[in-house]
């Protein structure tokens, strides 16, 4: 029993004669009888009783049209549903990232999302990288973004890289330790006092890989596993942190901090963004995906994701 056949049926029903029905439906009268014929075969019994002025309704054509009506009825109202969904989505969306990352993106992000959806509730989660892999693999997340590691490689997630992101050195502007203009080798972080968040932190794994390539150890004088708390250390002159430019680039356009680029070797990391297969795909989350890969690249574009390069290591 398909939809057409109810629409042909009630159709027939309503006028009392195939003739007018077709015309209505813009249909032939052999067509709407083959229709109606076929219908019948498959209910086993008679719709309709000719007359010599068109048809009348059966008993189990009565019966088949109070079931028809509703049939359709429900049929009009959930494709008119999916039509306004589609048009204007409802509900909630939940993306997780690291503090590094919502410091810089989360409020533009909120304000991108709430003009393309404004019936749709965006919820942000904030957490260390391995607190939202854990909530994106237990489908409490709809997008995550994250930096690469080896723990994305399951066929659950779906993985897309955004950029790859530079590790800086931060101080306070008073340099403490001395260290002068242009690049500081990765060497010099054995003798400078650090302030470091400790390991399984995704900085501090990546810091003590690049510290075993040059045969020594980072010189940690302090573990703080949060990041506006490494700043403030090391604004004040306490020590010196690592992190992204973009986490504090007002405060370096304000004074407020100084940043040397690493070499020898350079730190970085890859920022992706990961979904998982635990949660329906919706279209606000994928286009949550799309306005936060727009946001980096504009970012990108205006300088306000990494400082221009430097030249001469010391």
């Amino acid at each position: 029993m398909e939809l057409d056949q109810l629409k042909t049926f009630l159709t027939v029903a309503e006028f009392g004669t195939f003739s007018r029905a077709a015309i209505r439906l813009s249909s032939t009268q052999p067509v709407l009888s083959r229709k109606i014929k076929l219908l019948e075969s498959e209910l086993g019994t008679e719709l309709f009783h000719r007359t010599g002025r068109g048809v009348v309704l059966s008993e189990g054509g009565k019966l088949l049209e109070q079931y028809a009506r509703g049939i359709l009825d429900t049929a009009d109202s959930a494709k008119t549903a999916i039509q306004a969904l589609g048009a204007s989505p409802v509900g909630q969306v939940t993306i997780g990232m690291p503090s590094s990352i919502a410091t810089v993106l989360a409020i533009e992000l909120v304000q991108e999302f709430r003009r393309a959806f404004p019936n749709v509730s965006l919820k942000v989660m904030e957490g260390y990288s391995g607190h939202v892999l854990e909530w994106l693999t237990t489908a409490r997340l709809d997008v995550a973004v994250l930096y690469d590691t080896p723990n994305l490689k399951s066929n659950t997630l779906r993985t897309d890289p955004i950029l790859s992101d530079e590790l800086f050195l931060i101080g306070s502007p008073k340099d403490p330790a001395r260290l002068g203009n242009g690049p500081v080798r990765a060497a010099r972080l054995a003798e400078i006092p650090m302030v470091l968040p400790s390991r399984p932190h995704g900085i501090r794994i990546l810091v003590d890989e690049a510290m075993e390539r040059t045969g020594l150890l980072p010189n940690v004088q302090m573990e703080i596993d949060a990041m506006h708390s490494m700043i403030a250390l090391a604004e004040g002159g306490l020590g010196y942190t690592i992190l992204s430019y973009s986490s504090v680039r007002d405060l370096v356009l304000a004074k407020r901090v100084r940043i040397w680029r690493i070499v020898d070797p350079t730190i970085t990391r890859s920022l992706v963004i990961t979904t998982t297969n635990q949660r329906p795909s919706t279209k606000p989350a994928r286009d949550l995906t799309r306005i936060f890969q727009d946001l980096i690249e504009s970012h990108v574009r205006d300088g306000r994701w990494a400082p221009p390069p430097e030249p001469n290591a010391t």
